[in-house]
């Protein structure tokens, strides 16, 4: 066969198009654009070009660390000028961001999504004296934060008034505001409770996704300070207090949209302060809940989503949920089966649902949630959960009073293929031998792999699963950065920071979490150690907590 001297830019211009939109690689693109080619700059600037400008944004967003200053320059130089009339939407890290908006004007922008956002970004920028103060205060109608995890300290309320309040009013057109972080610290959430009904108000704002401090600041979003509000996305760390203010909330007619996450509630405060919110959504129509309640002595099942939740809202056409309910074995008064609760939802339309039922020593734990799952984090699962694909999660909490052998750990890679945060809780040996680590591992058993795995707790863990995940012969972690977990297992399993098949998913690691404390001289002598640090080539630091993560 001859060799073919046909080039990329000698393919039809569709052609040409189906494989711009599909690029992965941005040099691929700087490459393309820096051609002498009147075609394809036609096609670049060209309307059609609209959606893969986009794409291509994105990408560089997702790569942005990978960039040198050098890269970043051509980019603001060479492609922004040419195609900024089509760019409607900008996703940016706060380095780049000034560079990337003096590059060109941007008529047609509209939406911005600013990574590695703080306080600093707001008082340099989001000003009057800014050089974008016309984009940000006219054009932009949809923002995004999303805070960096070391945040500068600053009181949470003046978090409110200082910046969330002033970013509402600033951005004089904004209809849809987004507030995030990275876990597990997430960011300073919005704190309404004693402030005036005036503060964080907007006409015109209709979608809004932000963390709250309780749940008496989810009353006050809801008092009529956002009167054009259809679609609310709330997280609450925990719910242990009763509203202590009184709020005048009318039916929310014009709410459409309603996510809830909290992760604590008590069971009292569910029913006495959430199921009656429920009952003002009279024309909801997508609801989101992900709730973990506490003290409970009834279950929630199928029977108690459509009689206490859905019968309020005739208009819902979308239900997805994780409900989390645990009970003191004691506090039983009525007790459902798996079959029992999927058969409660056989009258509920939406979709199909399962659930994990879970008993750890004086407490079973009952998750029931809509399928596919499509939540970042479950909580609590043991030995025992669905055969099924948790494509969404990214954080996971595995706890049982029955070992977890090898094979489980197979299933958990298997269900959890994008699996980033694993924290492991059993303090039953996985071998019967109680008194020492069994060394002896069946070679009949492949390596286990968690290829996105960053953050693994194993602190409260018996000392085995130490050995399970840290033993190359045994499970595989390529990008793990953080590690927390008991000093003397480390040591022991590592055999004092000298054993070979243990050094490989070590070699990453950048945080490592000791846990109990131990004294400052033997953190100070394990770090000088040549052995420690052979293991731990990487590490930026180590320290010693009993904190939560």
């Amino acid at each position: 066969m001859n060799q073919s001297n046909v080039g990329l830019l000698d393919l039809p211009t569709e052609i040409l198009l189906v494989i711009l939109k599909n690029l992965t690689n941005i040099d691929v693109l700087y490459s393309l654009l820096n051609v002498d080619n009147q075609r394809l700059d036609i096609i670049v600037q060209g309307n059609t070009f609209t959606n893969t400008l986009d794409f291509v944004l994105t990408t560089l967003t997702d790569d942005i660390f990978l960039f040198n200053d050098s890269i970043i320059d051509r980019f603001c130089k060479n492609i922004l000028p040419r195609i900024h009339q089509n760019v409607k939407y900008l996703i940016l890290d706060s380095l780049s961001m000034k560079r990337i908006l003096l590059a060109a004007d941007y008529p047609n922008l509209t939406q911005l999504k600013l990574f590695n956002f703080n306080d600093k970004i707001q008082s340099d920028y989001f000003t009057v004296k800014t050089p974008f103060r016309h984009i940000f205060q006219q054009q932009i109608t949809d923002l995004i934060l999303v805070f960096e995890n070391n945040l500068n300290e600053i009181s949470i309320k003046n978090y409110t008034t200082d910046m969330y309040e002033y970013i509402l009013k600033f951005f004089e057109n904004l209809k849809h505001l987004s507030v995030m972080g990275s876990f597990p610290r997430f960011f300073p959430p919005l704190v309404l409770n004693n402030l005036p009904s005036t503060t964080f108000f907007s006409s015109i704002l209709n979608k809004l996704s932000i963390h709250i401090m309780n749940f008496d600041d989810c009353l006050a979003l809801l008092d009529g300070r956002l009167k054009q509000l259809t679609t609310l996305i709330l997280v609450i760390d925990n719910m242990k207090n009763h509203s202590s203010n009184v709020y005048h909330i009318d039916n929310l007619s014009n709410l459409k949209c309603f996510s809830l996450t909290i992760y604590d509630c008590l069971t009292d405060l569910y029913d006495t302060e959430i199921l009656p919110l429920f009952r003002r959504m009279i024309n909801l129509e997508e609801l989101t809940l992900y709730i973990t309640i506490r003290n409970r002595t009834t279950l929630i099942d199928g029977n108690h989503i459509s009689n206490e939740i859905l019968i309020h809202m005739p208009q819902l056409h979308t239900l997805k949920f994780c409900i989390s309910i645990k009970i003191h074995r004691n506090h039983f008064i009525h007790y459902l089966s798996k079959n029992d609760i999927q058969q409660s939802f056989s009258n509920i339309k939406y979709q199909q649902m399962d659930c994990i039922v879970n008993y750890t020593y004086n407490i079973t734990t009952y998750q029931i949630f809509s399928l596919p799952f499509m939540f970042d984090c479950l909580k609590s699962i043991g030995n025992i959960f669905p055969s099924i694909i948790f494509n969404h999660v990214r954080r996971l909490t595995v706890y049982d009073d029955v070992p977890f052998r090898h094979e489980f750990f197979y299933r958990i890679a298997w269900s959890f293929p994008l699996l980033k945060h694993l924290c492991v809780i059993n303090f039953k040996p996985q071998s019967s031998k109680l008194d020492k680590l069994n060394l002896n591992y069946n070679q009949l058993f492949s390596v286990i792999k968690y290829p996105y795995l960053i953050s693994l707790r194993l602190d409260m863990a018996y000392i085995h699963y130490t050995d399970q995940f840290l033993n190359q012969t045994k499970t595989h972690l390529p990008s793990l950065t953080k590690l927390t977990v008991d000093y003397e297992r480390l040591n022991i399993v590592t055999r004092n920071f000298r054993k070979t098949t243990t050094r490989l998913n070590c070699s990453k690691i950048k945080q490592l979490i000791i846990s109990p404390p131990i004294m400052n001289s033997i953190v100070t002598n394990m770090r000088r150690s040549k052995h420690f640090n052979l293991y731990f080539p990487l590490l930026e630091s180590c320290v010693c907590s009993l904190e939560d993560e």
